[in-house]
């Protein structure tokens, strides 16, 4: 006959890494599946990383790319440790816990910076886009910086982990600064998207690929989470960290989703890439933009330049010298969206103003003496060569 034993072990008997609260437990189960997230970005555009830094020159949006490629995992990769880590003394914690809220500002102000480029951008360089932008930046930053003076450690015991938390319910502002900026950027560029299909119908489908809309939805709404869960969740104790749990996650989601923004462009990343939504009429496929042209090229057709007015007829100029030879983008693909080079014209060929425009206006003496400036956009998008042969 066998005397069996029971063991009861009190949960005050445990470690306290091991005796956590509800909330405590699942903003580690949360921050592992943050840093999974993270690790797989990571990998995953490793390829078209590798692409990119191969392409000439550093404009701004490459620059920032590889900034934010580098800086969000060593962060999060810091923060892991101070959170998981037994041993992290609470002194330790004391000197280290404003680590993550300056490191996040930082990658918030790099996101916003992309925004506010790709945006004026895609609205062909539009001033007042780049004022309203830059001033939702400025705001987001001063905010930000001004907030993480107002963030403390929350008070766990010993050995449960490092976690910064706000003093007050106010600092949810250093999130909604950021939020307000990001739900600019999502309209702006849902609304350019409609004002292209006026000319260009497309599917829900197919434009929201086009336009990188679903990057854009995404930043939105996990900072919409965010900012619900800091303004609305109330924590159950001071040591309650439940405000908190989601801003590390929406820190990585909004810096992966705008290095995708960053891949998505087209051609040159220099002053934040064009508008990929066209418009076509009978004489060819236009870039819908405003005091730019550029087309696709027709089968065996000449390049012809038009300028209309509403006083005078329109004048039909030749544009000579298009290089037949393709340009690849900075990723190295061919096709749809290439961009073929115009190259620069001889001196004694090289104004329409002094040559064509002299022989109308001799004809026609109403037309002003200076003449009519004409900024054109030197590339030809979408262009073929197959159909040229």
């Amino acid at each position: 006959m066998s005397n069996h034993t029971s063991l009861t072990i009190s949960p005050d008997d445990l470690p306290n890494s091991l005796r956590l609260p509800p909330h405590l437990s699942a903003h580690k189960y949360f921050f592992v599946c943050t840093l999974t997230v993270a690790a797989w970005d990571t990998l995953v555009l490793s390829p078209r990383s590798w692409k990119l830094l191969k392409s000439d020159g550093w404009p701004v949006l490459k620059t920032i790319f590889f900034f934010l490629r580098f800086f969000m995992p060593i962060e999060f990769v810091i923060v892991g440790v101070a959170f998981f880590d037994s041993r992290l003394s609470l002194s330790t914690c004391q000197r280290l816990f404003l680590f993550e809220p300056i490191c996040t500002a930082i990658l918030l102000a790099a996101c916003a910076t992309v925004h506010t480029i790709r945006i004026h951008g895609i609205y062909n360089k539009d001033r007042s886009v780049l004022f309203g932008m830059g001033g939702l930046l400025a705001l987001q930053v001063t905010v930000t910086a001004i907030c993480c003076g107002f963030f403390r450690s929350v008070p766990l015991l010993e050995s449960q982990g490092c976690i910064a938390g706000p003093k007050h319910n106010w600092v949810a502002i250093y999130w909604l600064s950021a939020t307000l900026l990001f739900t600019a950027s999502f309209a702006l560029a849902v609304y350019r998207s409609i004002q292209s299909l006026a000319v260009k119908t497309l599917s829900p489908w197919k434009l929201m690929l086009r336009d990188g809309l679903n990057l854009y939805g995404a930043i939105w709404v996990v900072n919409m989470v965010n900012v619900l869960f800091w303004l609305i969740v109330k924590p159950d104790s001071n040591s309650d960290s439940i405000k908190t749990i989601v801003t590390s996650m929406t820190a990585v989601i909004t810096t992966t989703m705008t290095l995708r923004i960053i891949l998505s462009v087209r051609g040159t990343l220099y002053d934040g890439g064009s508008f990929a939504g066209m418009w076509s009429n009978s004489s060819g496929t236009h870039t819908v933009s405003r005091g730019i042209g550029s087309a696709r090229v027709p089968a065996n057709a000449p390049s012809v330049l038009q300028i209309n007015s509403q006083t005078h007829p329109a004048h039909t100029y030749t544009l000579d010298g298009i290089n037949q030879k393709v340009e690849q983008g900075w990723d190295g693909t061919e096709g749809k969206n290439d961009i073929l080079p115009i190259a620069e014209p001889d001196q004694k060929n090289s104004s329409i103003n002094e040559t064509e425009y002299d022989r109308e206006s001799a004809k026609d003496p109403s037309l002003p003496s200076h003449g009519i400036k004409i900024t054109v956009d030197r590339e030809i998008a979408d262009y073929d060569p197959s159909r040229t042969k």
